[in-house]
């Protein structure tokens, strides 16, 4: 199985970015771990960071010519963006939705995602531990 993380705007700076609510944990640390946790349950796992939304839709349009599934944080895009809605309804892959804070208790706007009807699931508010959800669902074709 191979699955595209894919993550949004502003992700890049985990680790500097209000570490109150994102955490301390680098962007780096978080693609090291999550990689050493796919290897574990035998997932091949491609990461993909943009701060442009065009550069997402391009990397979510070519992801069914190599991936099984798709992983997507797509930070203040999540909130924002129907057309990552669109890129994702039109590949069809299974995909998760997933968030290092928890959005439901956040500010209003950030309690919408246009995503989310594009989503199998949605994993929030447990920082790495969310992707690691994500994962494997995405691999058991089940909720955790």
């Amino acid at each position: 199985m191979h699955i595209a993380i894919i993550n949004g705007p502003n992700l890049n700076l985990l680790g500097k970015r209000e570490p109150d609510i994102y955490g301390t944990l680098t962007y780096t640390e978080l693609c090291q771990q999550l990689e050493n946790f796919a290897k574990e349950q035998q997932i091949t796992v491609t990461f993909f960071q943009s701060n442009h939304e065009g550069a997402i839709i391009d990397f979510i349009q070519d992801c069914p010519l190599t991936f099984d599934g798709i992983v997507i944080n797509a930070a203040a895009y999540t909130h924002s963006s129907i057309a990552l809605l669109d890129a994702l309804l039109a590949v069809g892959l299974p995909t998760i939705e997933v968030h290092l804070s928890k959005i439901e208790e956040r500010e209003d706007f950030r309690q919408i995602s246009y995503l989310r009807q594009a989503c199998l699931a949605c994993y929030s508010g447990e920082g790495l531990v969310s992707y690691k959800k994500a994962l494997l669902h995405l691999k058991n074709g089940e909720k955790c």
